[in-house]
């Protein structure tokens, strides 16, 4: 149940950064603070800067913590060289790679289709770390397990605006690109599974921040933004908030698959779409209409029978 608990506050982490890039992307009020936000359109090289910005804060962050998480972090890290540990590094790698996969394909998706439509298609991964758990892992979902992921995504759709799921402002590149953002995501989770058999979650995790800020600065210099005026300071702030849970909530999920695996984790992570839908309403004052008020329902009684079945 413990590792239930985890994934369920990473995803709690994770829509708050999914609200934070809204808000850096659009105008919003605040809990009663007034109009905030758009500070950034949302482009490509712009959707790179936050990245990186989000990983100068994360990775510093990471270092300052991983020895009290974990007392053998940079002995692990060490060891990495020695032929032995080689998987262990080589999986560490993939996830660095993984990591900044999903999250450019992801934010640059953002910039080209609506946020929500984007952070559904995104939330389709699920279905794809199932697929990569059994053919990789050899571990083949239950029918039960089907079933919550089918009403789990169902739920997830419904909680999208209708209004968003046109395509007029965007292009078929943005739907690639979210979709892609999904797939990679999902492999991460595979191999982050696989990876612990040979290193802890936390020297894991920090390698793969270290290695999402290396290609984070390789993207911003290849593509170079115009030169505009920003409003640097709710900037910083945004990705220091984005920064620290991104942190959080990446550290949290990796040990709750090292737990229960990463198809039941990516399931509860599922839920993320309902979950951000109310922390808009709670935060940013986004009207839930009864169609996303059922989404949430539905996902939150899949959600919940999940974890009736690992209690059975």
């Amino acid at each position: 149940m413990l590792g239930y608990c985890w994934v369920l506050l990473s995803s709690v982490f994770f829509c708050i950064q999914n609200v934070v890039v809204r808000v850096l992307f659009s105008a919003h009020p605040l809990l009663g603070f007034g109009v905030v936000g758009g500070y950034l359109a949302p482009t490509l090289q712009n959707s790179f800067l936050l990245l990186l910005l989000r990983m100068v804060l994360a990775v510093p962050l990471m270092a300052m913590v991983s020895g009290v998480l974990y007392p053998q972090t940079w002995q692990a890290i060490a060891q990495l060289h020695r032929p032995h540990q080689r998987r262990a590094l080589l999986h560490a790698i993939a996830g660095g790679i993984l990591m900044f996969l999903y999250l450019a394909l992801l934010y640059v998706a953002i910039g080209l289709i609506a946020t929500g439509v984007a952070l559904t298609l995104f939330f389709t991964f699920p279905v794809f770390t199932a697929l990569f758990s059994w053919g990789l892992l050899g571990q083949r979902p239950s029918p039960y397990r089907w079933g919550i992921m089918a009403l789990v995504l169902v739920g997830s759709g419904l909680t999208v605006p209708q209004a968003q799921f046109s395509l007029a402002d965007g292009n078929l590149w943005g739907v690639l690109l979210g979709v892609g953002s999904g797939v990679a995501y999902a492999l991460y989770t595979v191999n982050a599974q696989k990876s612990f058999d040979h290193i802890h979650p936390v020297p894991f995790t920090g390698l793969s921040f270290t290695i999402t800020l290396g290609l984070s600065v390789v993207a911003v210099v290849a593509w170079p933004r115009s030169p505009e005026a920003l409003d640097w300071g709710p900037i910083w702030i945004g990705s220091l908030l984005s920064g620290i849970v991104t942190f959080a909530g990446h550290l949290l999920y990796n040990s709750g698959i090292r737990v229960i695996g990463a198809t039941a984790a990516s399931m509860i992570g599922s839920a993320n779409p309902a979950l951000t839908v109310v922390l808009a309403w709670a935060t940013i004052q986004e009207v839930l209409t009864a169609i996303q008020v059922l989404g949430v329902a539905i996902v939150t009684g899949s959600v919940a029978s999940l974890s009736c079945e690992h209690k059975s």
